[in-house]
């Protein structure tokens, strides 16, 4: 069947874009170069926002099922660690999850759902008009092939074809150090041998299948080009030269170098072709925070994506992907160069004197609590908000995430509200408990909008005084009121169904 989405990249962002549109009803093929899933884990957590978005569409207990929490996480590898537990969220924790098993989980739902997933070509090139994009794909045994589709996006990495060849810029800095890691079968397990590791920055992470993976940066080591290979003796002698042992390496599954390249796309879209993940913006792996922004791409392009394709957008809602995602790009690109520089700077000796008294500072400073909440509210994603600077009148609560509140609704049955997204769908809650339940839907019956009429809810300081609140698929809040008065309400109501959603009455639930 024909598809409407050609999506290029069967990673993370890939996939999880493809199961949006999916989930929305587009026909969607994903396209990958590589002829076999991803064994290999460069990336190794779920960061909280991200659990949520899977929460939202009922996939948090596969994620859970698969992987293991850990209660806090770093910034720079501060010791004062970051307290995700004290976050306004059922997810305050990292999720201990190999990129191999996201991707793995990511698949088999985008297969559930009806994607296409074709491996083994590469994108060579592409044209579009004003009514779709054609693809061009090199397959096995050289062979050529042209799709095409209304739309495609490139979820095909940082030396993206899919950006090339849409001519979007992609500025930053060129890299000028490295990091080394490697995953492998035998290690010296001995307690005080890995402590003293991690003592002397060394990162030590168990992994699934008896692996361990350590990851450091060597002083004499770290200008080498990421493109050289790392061998196991290079290995061993750098971990020998950090913390006085080569912790006794062997057997290993992965050794790679990565840099600290930093770059950020010009447009996260071009008339029909857009960009996701590390195709839009690329940094260093600093607290893991790159795949992370590549799902929270997904689920906001997604959507907005999936309402042009089927008809209903209203204007310039496709065009605020750029506007609400690229600056969340360039904070992270932004934290990112922050967190490398002192890494940097602490294996300089010129500067290891002053870089460590920068290090205890920022310990101090993390171990306010006001502060602490600031940064991890900004790592874990769960303060980005999509509110527009220029809309003075709006609530304060718009742009924000919803919380998962839990409630006693009238109808459907929910115990807390990110049970109403598993559709994809709108959701209006009404706090006041007076407009009625039901289904709000267009002239049309196309059911876009979930109504929830709460008895009830957890005691949330933010929406003390919220009478309605309009929710958007991916869990932001389109629309809040803190009016009584039902006319004017239902006059609001209106006006910001019609803006969000083209929906023009409501259909009682049948």
């Amino acid at each position: 069947m024909h598809a409407q989405v050609i999506v290029v990249g069967a990673g993370p962002t890939g996939l999880m874009l493809a199961c949006e549109l999916a989930l929305a009803g587009v026909r969607t093929r994903i396209v990958e170069r590589r002829t076999e899933p991803q064994r290999d884990s460069r990336a190794l957590t779920l960061h909280p926002r991200s659990v949520e978005l899977m929460d939202l569409r009922g996939l948090a207990p596969r994620f859970r099922a698969l992987g293991r929490t850990v209660p806090g996480w770093h910034f720079a590898n501060l010791d004062t660690r970051l307290d995700f537990a004290a976050l306004d969220s059922r997810h305050g924790y990292t999720l201990f999850l190999p990129q191999a098993r996201t991707e793995f989980l990511l698949q088999e739902r985008a297969l559930e759902l009806g994607v296409e997933i074709t491996r083994g070509y590469r994108c060579t090139g592409l044209s579009q008009d004003a009514d779709g994009v054609e693809v061009q794909l090199r397959g096995p045994g050289d062979r050529a092939e042209t799709l095409r589709a209304r739309y495609v996006v490139g979820c095909d990495g940082g030396r993206s074809a899919v950006r090339e060849a849409a001519g979007i810029a992609f500025p930053g800095t060129e890299e000028t150090l490295t990091g080394v890691l490697g995953d492998f079968a035998a290690i010296d397990a001995d307690p005080s041998a890995l402590d003293a590791a991690r003592a002397h920055g060394v990162l030590v992470a168990p992994l699934e299948g008896g692996l361990t993976r350590l990851v450091y940066l060597d002083p004499e080591r770290m200008r080498t080009p990421s493109g050289v290979p790392v061998t196991l003796e290079e290995f061993r002698t750098s971990l020998t030269r950090i913390c006085g042992s080569d912790l006794g390496v062997a057997e290993p599954r992965w050794l790679s170098r990565f840099g600290n390249a930093t770059r950020l796309a010009d447009s996260y879209r071009r008339d029909r072709v857009l960009l996701a993940g590390d195709a839009a913006h690329i940094h260093f792996p600093a607290a893991g925070q790159g795949l992370n922004a590549g799902l929270q791409d997904a689920m906001n392009l997604g959507w907005k994506l999936a309402a042009e394709v089927n008809g209903w957008a209203p204007p310039g809602l496709l065009d605020s992907y750029d506007a609400e995602r690229r600056p969340v790009g360039q904070a992270v690109t932004e934290n990112t160069e922050v967190q490398t520089l002192l890494a940097e700077l602490t294996l300089v000796p010129q500067y290891r004197r002053p870089a460590a008294a920068l290090r205890g500072l920022l310990n101090d400073l993390l171990g306010i609590p006001e502060v602490n909440h600031r940064i991890a509210g900004q790592v874990s994603a769960l303060a980005t908000s999509y509110a527009d600077p220029g809309a003075d009148a709006a609530d304060p609560l718009v742009g924000r995430r919803m919380p998962d509140i839990g409630l006693i609704a009238a109808a459907p049955a929910a115990t807390r509200a990110y049970e109403l997204f598993s559709r994809g769908h709108f959701v209006l809650f009404d706090l006041a408990g007076d407009t009625g339940s039901g289904r709000t839907a267009d002239t049309e019956g196309d059911a876009r909008v979930t109504t929830v009429t709460v008895m009830r809810h957890d005691d949330h300081p933010e929406l003390d005084g919220v009478t309605e609140i309009l929710v958007r698929p991916d869990g932001h809040i389109a629309w809040a009121t803190r009016g009584t008065e039902p006319d004017a309400r239902r006059a609001e109501r209106d006006a910001a169904l019609a803006a969000w959603t083209g929906v023009t009455r409501e259909v009682a639930a049948r």
